[in-house]
């Protein structure tokens, strides 16, 4: 019989824990705006309970499942991804809220495609990069391109230019690691920044963002507001925190306090130390996926699960700089923790895929 491994008890450890803190920092954040909203306090409450239940579940399923059927139907994950991105233009199905297209709504279930897509085009590129021997070919590199391309360029246009950022710099660092050289790297990202910088230029409110990023107090009841609302809460937890539930900010005073900008309420209520605390469950999991990955017993299995330690990391880091006013703002959820259904089950799910990961290679080692 197999023992049970450290790292698959560190992994549900700090998966569960997170996921606690973010039922309990939901309805912290959200109570007041639920109240008001909806008549019940405990609307974004339930729904996240709902939601971890479901991402326990979907963890349990791929836990259980050989990691290896993934690389037979990666095509077959790739075009589910493009589709589900596709649909959220589909008029009666695409979903618009704030001036953005970025769900699909079928009855009463509500999903978001972005979410799903971009753990999608993980196993294509982990199924790809095991197959290639060198991927600095440029007729390669044109393929991965064109492939991550198309995903970007959906994303882009509901839009949704954070989950791109991510997608992106997923598919940057899996070439990276897929033995991608510097000097190749280096020249990618040029053209990268500059189609970054192109992107930001023509969109209006893109600018107006950048422009409350370097002086919020320019426009504080605008374009400012937001970024204002959330260093307040930050700066008033201090080192302990107001206490758990006695948020100022949350009462209406903070947008998306329940989302995205669910740091700061986390650092209001449970200060300095509080914040450690969950940053550091975030850097043990991730640390635990990628060594997973790196003693994983093939190049696939070692792929999948950096891919998946990668967008856990680039989520979480631009989320925390985005409350922390460290870059300009944009929509991100804290995975795990932020309100949000689909987010927590994609999430969940592709850990219990590292799960499976870990599960197997030790298996092949006996």
């Amino acid at each position: 019989m197999i023992k049970t491994n450290k790292n698959r008890i560190i992994i549900c450890v700090c998966t569960i824990a997170l996921s606690i803190i973010g039922v309990i920092f939901v309805y912290s954040a959200s109570r007041h705006s639920a109240l008001n909203t909806y008549g019940d306090s405990f609307f974004y409450l339930k729904k996240q309970i709902i939601g971890v239940v479901i991402g326990i579940v979907g963890m349990f399923i791929t836990s259980k499942i050989n990691y290896r059927v993934y690389k037979k139907f990666a095509w077959i994950f790739y075009i589910i991804g493009l589709v589900l991105l596709l649909l959220v233009f589909v008029p009666g199905l695409g979903k618009s809220s704030y001036g953005a297209t970025r769900w699909i709504g079928i009855g009463g279930i509500t999903i978001q495609p972005s979410e799903i897509a971009k753990f999608c085009l993980i196993i294509f590129l982990a199924t790809y990069l095991s197959k290639v021997e060198n991927i600095n070919s440029i007729k390669k590199l044109l393929f991965v391109f064109l492939i991550g391309g198309l995903y970007l360029i959906c994303i882009m246009l509901e839009p949704n230019m954070s989950i791109t950022i991510c997608v992106g710099l997923t598919l940057l660092f899996m070439l990276f690691i897929g033995g991608l050289r510097i000097k190749t790297f280096v020249m990618l990202a040029i053209p990268i920044v500059i189609a970054g910088v192109v992107l930001v230029a023509v969109e209006p409110y893109r600018l107006s963002r950048i422009v409350a990023f370097i002086n919020p107090w320019e426009n504080p009841l605008q374009e400012g507001y937001q970024l204002i609302q959330s260093l307040y809460a930050i700066g008033s937890g201090g080192m302990f925190g107001v206490g758990l539930f006695n948020s100022r900010q949350a009462q209406l005073f903070l947008p998306f306090a329940e989302s995205d900008f669910i740091f700061s309420i986390i650092a209001e209520e449970i200060g300095f130390l509080g914040c450690i605390l969950v940053v550091s469950l975030f850097i043990i999991l991730i640390t635990t996926i990628i060594k997973v990955g790196l003693k994983a017993s093939n190049k696939f299995a070692s792929f999948l699960c950096c891919g998946i330690g990668a967008i856990l990391a680039i989520q979480v880091i631009l989320n925390i700089a985005v409350v922390t006013g460290s870059i300009p703002p944009t929509g991100l959820p804290l995975p795990l923790i932020s309100a949000g259904s689909t987010s927590l089950f994609v999430f969940m799910s592709a850990i219990g895929i590292v799960l499976n990961v870990d599960r197997q290679s030790r298996k092949s080692q006996i």
